[in-house]
């Protein structure tokens, strides 16, 4: 699932505008009625969108005072592309994505994060699975094609001290479990821990997993909720309440992910229950920031060393100046009355 998302992703070039503000305010409740709200998934539902389909099951959309509805991408470059047309309210993306986006121009803002660290990994399986970055010399690593999982291969390996031209890298698209299962590549770096890897442990195939902001790649959110920046001038209360009950959503999965996971399970049948258990429970520590932070929390500093970092590997052809990618404005708690200084 991971690796066709992985290259899916290649395709969503659209950038995030935004300032992390400060402060207290207190919370609306949300006002009387319905109003309408359209989220656009990266992705078809899985493990990661559990809160997401937890919050409307359990009413917490509805107590905010909104119609959540939760759309599927029918093409993996259309949920930026429609949310930056004004098709769709919100969108659910990738950091990477958004600022690949903002050297494309496009003004929109990362409201939220939903995975707090990054899934992509470096995965092997079997007897000789690779357990550190050095044992990759002489190995051949594939692929999802993604200009910057080549940047990632190459800064891990410089860290390891390993040249990367000892390395073969093979771009093996969205096939990056069976290019393992069938020896083509002797390690991946694409598939995500709390998927593929799951779901490798579940085949009995011995995964092994290397975590990218272990080993040299700066650390960075995975999912983050995306809206335009226009929208949050006019009309953030609606974000403000949409992230409180995702929040609730996901705090639901947290104290029971068997029942959370039900919503998710009947808007996609097709899933395999167990993987969505387990991938479920595995992704709940970086489904959280740091105590003392509200849910979704984004941190400004993290963005600009890893925009920065886009930056020096000539990833970006203008200066990021990431930590304007993002706002927590709209957090439970967070924020000025009335203000929505995002730009």
């Amino acid at each position: 699932m991971t690796s066709r998302r992985i290259a899916w992703t290649a395709a969503l070039l659209v950038l995030a505008l935004g300032l992390a503000a400060c402060g207290e305010r207190s919370e609306p409740t949300g006002p009387p009625g319905q109003q309408r709200l359209s989220l656009m998934l990266d992705f078809f539902p899985n493990a990661d969108h559990a809160g997401i389909y937890a919050a409307k099951a359990e009413g917490d959309f509805s107590r905010a005072g909104l119609a959540v509805d939760i759309q599927t991408p029918s093409d993996p470059a259309a949920p930026l592309k429609l949310l930056a047309a004004g098709r769709v309210d919100l969108a659910v993306s990738y950091e990477p994505e958004l600022l690949l986006a903002r050297d494309r121009g496009l003004k929109l803002v990362a409201v939220g994060a939903i995975v707090q660290k990054p899934l992509t990994s470096i995965i092997s399986i079997g007897k000789n699975a690779i357990s550190d970055p050095a044992q990759l010399k002489g190995k051949t690593v594939g692929t999802a094609g993604i200009p910057y999982q080549t940047a990632y291969l190459h800064q891990i390996l410089g860290r390891a001290g390993v040249d990367p031209s000892t390395v073969k890298e093979v771009n093996v698209g969205f096939n990056l479990v069976p290019a393992m299962k069938t020896k083509k590549v002797d390690a991946t770096l694409g598939a995500f821990w709390n998927y593929e890897g799951v779901q490798l442990r579940l085949q009995r195939q011995r995964p092994r997993v290397i975590r990218m902001e272990g080993v040299g790649v700066p650390t960075y959110e995975e999912l983050v909720v995306v809206a335009r920046q226009q929208d949050l001038a006019h009309g953030g209360e609606r974000v403000r309440r949409f992230m409180r009950a995702l929040g609730r959503g996901y705090a639901a999965v947290r104290r029971n992910p068997q029942a959370s996971i039900k919503p998710l399970l009947a808007a996609n049948p097709d899933l395999d229950p167990a993987l969505q258990l387990a991938s479920a429970k595995a992704t709940l520590p970086v489904f959280f920031p740091s105590a003392g932070r509200p849910f979704g929390w984004m941190d400004p500093a993290e963005w600009s060393r890893y925009g920065d970092w886009m930056a020096q590997n000539k990833l970006l052809q203008h200066p990021p100046d990431a930590a304007r990618a993002l706002t927590d404005e709209f957090l439970p708690g967070q924020g000025l009355a009335g203000s929505a200084d995002v730009g």
